[in-house]
């Protein structure tokens, strides 16, 4: 595999550009993959937006004079009062606000995440526009600047440490392409070989595992204002693969929001199981897939998007047969800079993703 340069040549980012035009393209034809059949039960897939929530799906009525449902119904009252308040003085609060308002009355914040989804989705509008935010897990840096809802900027460039995901944003500027990266240990290996600088101008994100609410949302923002390509690395496994799938097609449990949350435009850019082959990777870097790695990866292949991912198919049955899987830190095993130096670089010259 060829070394990239330390200053990146004017030709590095024609592949990126080609990606990007025919996105763009893609976007104006209003081309997709076509819907699939044989979803769960209150969701439908469309590749222009995800997992959805059907307009015909199963409902639960809570009544007010039922002993069954009649604290559930209080507490929805409670949290929507609490709604009304805070959208009247144009003011914002967690969950964990929420939560701890009452913890005596609430009992848990389960119960509190879990009636203000159901208000969400109730009144159908984002959660946001509840002025309900989620405390930030995710890491964003790189090329972004932006400004908060207070009036403060905000210059992701500044330092080589990384900025908490904000909450709400406005003034973002572009770049070429923005990286989410499954793990903090991955993203935060990257800033510290300076990555970002090395491939500017771009973005990197991550959620730390499962993404937040905010990342996603930030992420989906991204693609919104600037449709630059956006490519996923995670590791190469089934929880790997199911992160990734949250981002390009959403969750069922926020079916319901999908359209303010996935980025169907996502591409898979690594760890791909067919690279470990290539790359030669020591098989003492790789480890044993486990009965629940098994487990998940047959509960991916049957979702309804794999049918329109030949591609992702193939890398997951590859997975499958071999029976084992590979973090990302595996690449360590050819060099200690290897993702930040070559594997990467490599991939976002060449168009090495699917």
């Amino acid at each position: 595999m060829a070394f990239v340069p330390m200053g990146l040549e004017a030709s590095f980012f024609d592949v990126l550009d080609r990606h990007r035009a025919f996105l763009l393209a893609s976007l104006s034809r209003g081309v997709g993959e076509p819907p699939s059949q044989g979803t769960r039960l209150a969701s439908r897939f469309e590749d222009s937006v995800g997992l959805q929530m059907v307009s015909h799906c199963t409902t639960r009525k809570i009544k007010s004079d039922s002993p069954k449902s009649v604290q559930k119904f209080a507490l929805i009252l409670k949290i929507l009062s609490m709604i009304y308040k805070l959208v009247q003085s144009n003011t914002y609060a967690t969950k964990r606000d929420i939560y701890y308002t009452n913890r005596q009355l609430f009992g848990n914040q389960t119960v509190v995440d879990s009636i203000i989804d159901d208000i969400s989705s109730m009144l159908k509008v984002p959660r946001w526009s509840l002025h309900i935010l989620s405390t930030s897990k995710g890491l964003i840096a790189g090329n972004l600047r932006y400004m908060e809802e207070d009036g403060t900027r905000v210059n992701c460039s500044y330092g080589a440490s990384a900025i908490a995901v904000p909450s709400n944003v406005h003034g973002i500027q572009n770049a070429k392409f923005l990286l989410i990266v499954e793990k903090d240990a991955t993203f935060q290996r990257l800033l510290d070989d300076n990555f970002c600088s090395k491939m500017s101008p771009c973005i990197m994100v991550t959620g730390k595992g499962v993404p937040d609410l905010n990342t996603r949302l930030l992420v989906k923002k991204l693609w919104d204002l600037f449709h630059i390509p956006a490519f996923t690395l995670v590791d190469a496994d089934p929880h790997g693969i199911e992160i990734m799938c949250i981002y390009k097609y959403g969750s069922m449990s926020m079916s319901f929001d999908a359209h303010n949350l996935t980025v169907p435009a996502i591409r898979w850019l690594g760890l791909l199981p067919s690279d470990i082959k290539r790359l030669n990777v020591p098989k003492d870097s790789l480890i044993p897939l486990t009965k629940r790695d098994h487990m998940k990866l047959e509960s991916i292949l049957k979702r309804p998007y794999l049918n329109c991912q030949p591609f992702w198919r193939r890398e997951m049955e590859m997975m499958a047969n071999s029976k084992m899987k590979a973090e990302i830190q595996a690449l360590t095993s050819l060099s200690s800079d290897y993702l930040s130096r070559v594997y990467l670089p490599n991939k976002l010259k060449f168009g090495g993703w699917i």
